[in-house]
């Protein structure tokens, strides 16, 4: 199980949102590519950035600073937040992305599957649920689709990985929601990555015992920013 730790960049600055609130964000200090180079030093083989900014305008607005953040690690890097057509796929990968979260257009079937054949296991789907139904562009819209539907229609389309936010326990440090967790590993045989409500080492414990296939990966982002995980050790941990 990797950890992953999360960059979210608004305005060029490295914010943490709680529950995907604009009016509820938090600035901390440092570019995000000194953080990027703090979280690679520490052990990280995957760093999660989301593109705030593009979340809100439907396409990427921060691929100079990824290019740069990329540049600047040998950590992979994954992006989404505004990838919503295929030039922004293709942009996000020249800019050094190697894997693209799709979130809003997750649900469109056909879309997903042609990015899958020309990108194949660049593409993420990112699947972000409240009270088990999706949520989409940067979380603001909601639908009538259920997460564990979703879930099974993109893997159809060829996807391999689904990056999961439980938006209620996003930025919350109230622990993750392992119930519908378990609902994704059982519907799919794909690799889920779970994102929203780590908070300390004994979530990322709890989520390392999950049985039977387990999760990839926990994409970890206010608990780190906010001291009260150490990252170094959680990777040791899943290690």
């Amino acid at each position: 199980m990797k950890i992953i730790p999360a960059i979210d960049i608004r305005g060029g600055k490295v914010v943490r949102l709680s529950q995907g609130k604009f009016s509820a964000q938090t600035v901390y200090p440092g570019s995000p590519v000194d953080m990027a180079k703090k979280w690679e030093s520490a052990g990280a083989v995957m760093i999660h950035i989301v593109d705030l900014d593009g979340a809100a305008e439907g396409r990427p607005v921060n691929l100079d600073i990824v290019k740069k953040i990329a540049s600047s690690v040998k950590s992979e890097i994954e992006l989404g937040g505004g990838v919503r057509d295929a030039e922004s796929v293709r942009k996000a990968v020249a800019a050094g992305a190697s894997k693209v979260v799709l979130g809003t257009r997750a649900l469109d079937a056909g879309f997903i599957s042609d990015m899958v054949k020309e990108f194949g296991e660049v593409i993420v789907a990112g699947i972000d649920a409240c009270d088990g139904f999706v949520r989409t562009k940067g979380w603001t819209a909601g639908t009538d689709s259920k997460a564990v539907d979703l879930a099974r229609q993109v893997e159809s389309s060829g996807v391999r990985t689904v990056n999961y936010t439980d938006i209620s326990k996003d930025g919350m440090l109230g622990g993750p929601n392992i119930d519908s967790v378990g609902e994704l590993l059982s519907a799919t045989r794909m690799d889920i990555v779970l994102a929203g409500g780590v908070s300390c080492i004994d979530d990322i414990k709890r989520l390392k015992s999950i049985p039977g296939r387990g999760l990839k990966g926990v994409i970890v982002g206010k608990a780190l920013y906010e001291g009260r995980l150490d990252l170094a050790e959680a990777i040791k941990v899943c290690r």
